[in-house]
């Protein structure tokens, strides 16, 4: 995992297949409707653990690939039970990485608050990241309540998520090229959080990627590449957490109707361990590289699903 080539190499070649395998739908029109399989292979649920556990963290968009993936490929709509259950791996990964991290936070905040020391960099990032989670709760409780089946929403359809693609990859670049990335952790500022916290709303659209607008507003606000990715990281333990749970307890009220326990198994821990290894490398990656590689795949994600959806190889639903 600490090796300087491998892990890249891997995760080059894992995003050029899933890139590929959109692509296969080009050739093979999907099914419309998308309805999952009666039952995920074992196969099936280590290939998505892997597709939960690189993109979650890299700032392409987890929600949009286990979306496009599957109907590329013509597994069918894996369905929330399984998405819900292989999220927990990720959320297990990301505390595990971060566990010293967390720690220090906590425990630094709390004796800040004791000493009334609130320039100390623990309690700017505890409030931080309190502050930050707000808005994705408050608009995730507004969602749920005025538009419950948001998750057939136009907005969550193929086409929005490769226009959110593109518009996402544009963006990201805007920051690489205007961003000073003068800051690093020692240098954040509450505000920080709240800015950040707000940019990882548009995560409610698949294509925008929780990860990649987190990174993308770091990056206009003048932190290092590889600060802001840490404190993406650590913002989004809460929110990632919130939207886990939320799922896993929709899921049980179906009763997890076509999911297989090996399956569940499997792809959690595909999931977990995959996660681990995205995060480790992505924060190494940012130390010395920007993130043109991100931004060009996220445009050519986009341009194959509009081309997909447009020669009838994937239904725009």
């Amino acid at each position: 995992m600490r090796s300087k080539y491998k892990f890249p190499l891997f995760v080059l070649g894992t995003m050029a297949m899933l890139l590929l395998s959109t692509t296969v739908s080009l050739a093979t029109p999907a099914a419309a409707g998308g309805a999952p399989p009666a039952t995920l292979n074992t196969f099936q649920a280590i290939f998505l653990g892997l597709v939960q556990g690189v993109t979650e963290f890299l700032p392409i968009s987890s929600s949009a690939h286990l979306k496009v993936i599957p109907e590329a490929l013509q597994w069918g709509d894996p369905g929330v039970a399984f998405t819900a259950i292989i999220q927990l791996g990720s959320i297990a990964a990301v505390i595990w990485f971060f566990w010293s991290d967390i720690v220090t936070v906590i425990t630094g905040a709390f004796t800040a608050v004791q000493k009334k020391d609130y320039q100390s960099l623990e309690f700017k990032m505890a409030a931080g990241i309190a502050l930050g989670t707000v808005p994705i709760v408050f608009f995730g409780l507004l969602i749920k309540k005025f538009i419950p089946d948001f998750d057939h929403s136009p907005l969550r359809s193929l086409g929005a998520i490769s226009i959110a693609s593109i518009f996402m990859s544009i963006l990201l670049g805007i920051s690489e090229r205007v961003g000073k990335r003068d800051r690093d952790l020692d240098k954040l500022t509450i505000m920080d959080g709240v800015w950040m916290g707000l940019a990882q709303c548009l995560a409610f659209i698949p294509g925008c990627s929780r990860s990649g607008s987190t990174l993308t507003a770091g990056l206009f606000m003048g932190l290092e590449r590889a600060a802001a990715a840490r404190f993406s990281f650590l913002l989004g333990i809460p929110s990632i957490t919130l939207a886990g749970v939320s799922e896993l307890k929709s899921a049980i009220g179906t009763g997890f109707s076509g999911v297989a326990p090996v399956s569940l198994i499997v792809g959690t821990l595909s999931a977990a361990v995959f996660s681990y290894m995205s995060i480790a490398w992505l924060l190494k990656f940012l130390q010395t590289h920007n993130t043109f590689i991100f931004i060009w795949y996220r445009l050519a994600f986009g341009v194959v699903i509009l081309s997909a959806i447009a020669t009838g190889g994937l239904v725009n639903h």
